[in-house]
């Protein structure tokens, strides 16, 4: 889809559910056989709204999200994020693609014990990132799927002295 609908559709709910695990990020995308996923679970949803665009290629949005984590842990978190998203691929008129990247603060109703286990400390306030792929049928592209790793850090000890947990999520995107 082209990012000239960005003043038609300029709101996206995302709905999604992920497992957490003991890797660190960059795992993700390399020993993927070793990946540890753990017996916690989360379900997020979150609105985002586009508040600019670049070039047809970019965007920026903001979000909010409202996470419930299960199993292990069962605290609520919360996030608000400030995104880039590249839009522009080659591949757009046959699987509509973007690729987001998404920062800002997040805040844990209780110390989440998988980021204790993992790191000996955490805290409830850390700095959330996401990195998300969205993929879209041309004909449909204001519905897409997402996957997504939802991360909560230290941000290398400025928020923390430790703490922070991954996660890897799948979802969809609706837009309006």
């Amino acid at each position: 889809m082209s990012i000239a609908w960005a003043d038609e559709l300029p709101y996206a709910l995302n709905i999604y559910a992920g497992r957490l695990t003991s890797n660190h990020w960059e795992e993700f995308f390399h020993n993927t056989d070793e990946l540890d996923f753990k017996r916690s679970y989360l379900a997020a949803i979150a609105l985002a709204r586009r508040i600019g665009t670049y070039r047809d290629k970019a965007s920026f949005e903001v979000e909010g999200q409202v996470v419930k984590h299960f199993d292990i842990q069962t605290h609520w978190e919360l996030n608000a994020l400030v995104t880039v998203r590249w839009e522009a691929f080659w591949w757009d008129d046959v699987l509509d693609t973007s690729l987001a990247f998404g920062l800002g603060p997040s805040y844990a109703t209780k110390k989440p014990e998988i980021e204790i286990e993992n790191n000996e400390e955490t805290s409830r306030f850390l700095v959330y990132w996401m990195l998300e792929l969205a993929v879209a049928l041309p004909k449909y592209s204001h519905i897409a799927w997402i996957t997504r790793i939802h991360h909560r850090s230290d941000a290398f000890g400025l928020i923390a002295d430790g703490g922070g947990s991954n996660a890897l999520a799948m979802g969809l995107k609706w837009r309006f």
